[in-house]
């Protein structure tokens, strides 16, 4: 029996954060034995926004170890550069004429990134690219005529979008395409530390978020300081700041210590000292297996350039497949 295909991506837009990998990236390495996955990491996308050109290239390539640190294993997933696949950018432009201006207008993220770039300058300008990157994202799902997408409430929108291309040019050039349907996991939503009314995040600052690869004293430092004062009483509902720190022990699958914790909780004799400290070992000790592994990948930078080059190639070969037959039915004459 053939296996369904997961498509899923990541911008190389700085370190994974625990939200990230309890959010996402553990999920794509768990699912590695049930689907046929591909997993990428987007650095076209991350052209949209005003960036580093001396970084893009070198943040790419760590994102890429990262993702092999945190457990994505070659042998079983395919791992792609968006870059490398230059496939993706022409099946953009075959997209953009199936897709409608007023689908494109209606992204919601096109105007929270708007009103971002005028919040950190006034000289960026908004680029074609930030508003026509969904149908990149299209492309990158549709090229692996993918099942499945990994996604969560602010990108169901863009899977959509990639729903109602593929039914267009099923429509306007033949059936094709599958339509791909969102995966949806029971993940944990973590928190920021120092605003636990707020998602965790890295463009709220360095005391909001905690690093997957983050030095050991720093994590229990952070999490020291972590807001909890707002506590509520034996039977009450939990702050967001006591439930964010539950949230991060069960994440960390240290279910001895939580159920201790929680007796105390209902009890009345928590202390919240107690609580930071085991939340803070247990993101340690979970954490410890991925920054040796990253350790271990970069003491060798020259091998990693060349396997990620030799992984895209996979990537390639069957993006030009797809492509090759989308040539056909859209009337390309074939290279």
């Amino acid at each position: 029996m053939t296996r369904k295909r997961v498509l899923s991506c990541i911008q190389p837009t700085g370190e994974i954060h625990i939200g990230n990998y309890f959010g996402a990236i553990r999920n794509w390495a768990t699912i590695q034995d049930k689907f046929d996955c591909v997993y990428g990491v987007v650095d076209l996308h991350a052209m949209t926004m005003p960036y580093d050109a001396k970084l893009l290239r070198e943040s790419t390539l760590q994102m890429f170890i990262d993702l092999l640190a945190c457990g994505i294993d070659p042998s079983r997933s395919v791992l792609f550069a968006q870059s490398l696949v230059p496939q993706h950018t022409e099946l953009t432009w075959i997209f953009s004429c199936v897709t409608s201006f007023g689908e494109l207008s209606r992204m919601t993220q096109f105007k929270d990134k708007i009103d971002q770039l005028e919040e950190t300058s006034k000289k960026a300008y908004v680029s074609a690219g930030l508003f026509t990157y969904p149908v990149l994202m299209a492309a990158d799902i549709l090229i692996y005529k993918a099942d499945f997408v990994p996604v969560g409430k602010d990108q169901e929108q863009h899977l959509e979008l990639a729903r109602n291309v593929a039914v267009r040019f099923n429509t306007q050039f033949g059936e094709y395409f599958p339509e791909p349907k969102p995966l949806f996991t029971e993940v944990p939503k973590l928190m920021s530390l120092a605003d636990p009314t707020k998602k965790m995040s890295k463009s709220l600052g360095e005391k909001h978020y905690i690093g997957v690869f983050e030095d050991p004293d720093s994590i229990r430092k952070k999490v020291r300081t972590a807001v909890t004062d707002t506590g509520g009483q034996p039977g009450e509902e939990m702050s967001p700041g006591v439930a964010n720190l539950f949230t991060i022990i069960r994440a960390c699958d240290n279910t001895g210590a939580l159920e201790a914790l929680n007796r105390e909780y209902t009890q009345g004799t928590l202390k919240y000292k107690d609580l930071k400290e085991t939340a803070a070992e247990s993101l340690v000790s979970a954490l410890r297996p991925f920054r040796d592994r990253r350790a271990e990948l970069n003491s060798d930078r020259d091998k990693m350039k060349k396997l990620i080059r030799e992984l895209s190639a996979v990537a390639r070969d069957y993006a030009e497949n797809t492509l090759n037959e989308v040539r056909d039915l859209t009337g390309l004459i074939r290279p």
